[in-house]
């Protein structure tokens, strides 16, 4: 399976404490008219452990209703219960999805032999690609690079995103084995990119899509330059998405432009004063509002 470009971390609207399946229809009209490469339902970014089993599957579901083939969908089947993201990865593939994304167990802090059975195990009961999602500061444990090695020899594990905000990673990752890495921070795509990643699995492509595909495309023809140009224009925008935790942030932004509604499941909730303050600055200052 090849994977390189913009993999948009899709927000999932909601509207009167219910999934509002028109905005996110919209909202994925506009990412496959921005060209990105695939979007990944319901990740961190679309609030996943405030869905239901019943909302997650469905979310999935109509992500490839509506795409229908125009770009991949990476259903993100995580979760910290082994038996769960089963679960979960096999409906992802009977509903379409082309592959799923899954993080390292959370909480429950397993070592890299328990981490490295929790991935096999899903691909082999699921027989769904899997992206391998690194992201120590929320699950509290690496995937270390011997694992993500160890894992890479089995043709299901096709990925990993990298969100552990070391560009060194990237490296370790591509000298110990023949795996594609995506960049899972949207202000570290072009220096990943530059050592070895193949793109972005973007929170900002939630407000640039296009941008954000073209900078990466640049990127993948080698021309540095000019995809450097589009990364300093909105760095401001990559940085002040996470101003708080995603995706309280992206959110706020999606409804200053008037795409969604702003609105949150607990213990998620809105942006601060202050800091919608300075967000609205930066979606000004970047052109983007």
């Amino acid at each position: 399976m090849n994977l390189q470009g913009v993999y948009t971390a899709l927000a999932t609207p909601f509207c009167n404490g219910k999934v509002d399946y028109k905005a996110f229809e919209e909202l994925l009209e506009r990412q496959i008219a921005g060209k990105v490469a695939g979007v990944v339902p319901v990740g961190t970014t679309g609030e996943s452990p405030t869905l239901s089993m019943e909302e997650h599957t469905e979310v999935i579901a109509k992500t490839v209703e509506i795409v229908n083939g125009r770009c991949q969908v990476i259903a993100g089947s995580g979760a910290n219960s082994t038996e769960e993201a089963i679960h979960l990865t096999i409906e992802a593939k009977a509903a379409g999805a082309d592959a799923s994304l899954q993080v390292t167990p959370y909480y429950n802090k397993p070592t890299q032999e328990g981490i490295y059975r929790h991935f096999s195990v899903i691909a082999e009961k699921s027989q769904l690609p899997v992206v391998l999602y690194n992201v120590p500061g929320r699950a509290g444990v690496p995937i270390a690079v011997e694992t993500i090695a160890r894992l890479a020899e089995n043709p299901l594990m096709v990925a990993v995103k990298e969100a552990g905000g070391s560009v060194d990673r990237v490296s370790a990752i591509k000298n110990a084995c023949d795996i594609t890495v995506l960049s899972g921070d949207d202000s570290l795509t072009l220096p990943m990119m530059a050592v070895g990643a193949s793109g972005i699995i973007s929170v900002a492509s939630n407000i640039i899509p296009g941008e954000l595909s073209e900078m990466v495309a640049l990127a993948l023809k080698g021309d540095f330059v000019s995809a450097l140009a589009y990364h300093q224009k909105y760095y401001e925008l990559f940085r002040d998405l996470f101003i708080e935790s995603n995706p309280i942030p992206v959110k706020a932004a999606m409804a200053l432009r008037g795409e969604i509604a702003c609105e949150y499941r607990l213990p998620l909730c809105e942006l601060s004063a202050a800091h919608l303050e300075a967000l609205t600055a930066t979606l000004k200052k970047c052109g983007t509002l």
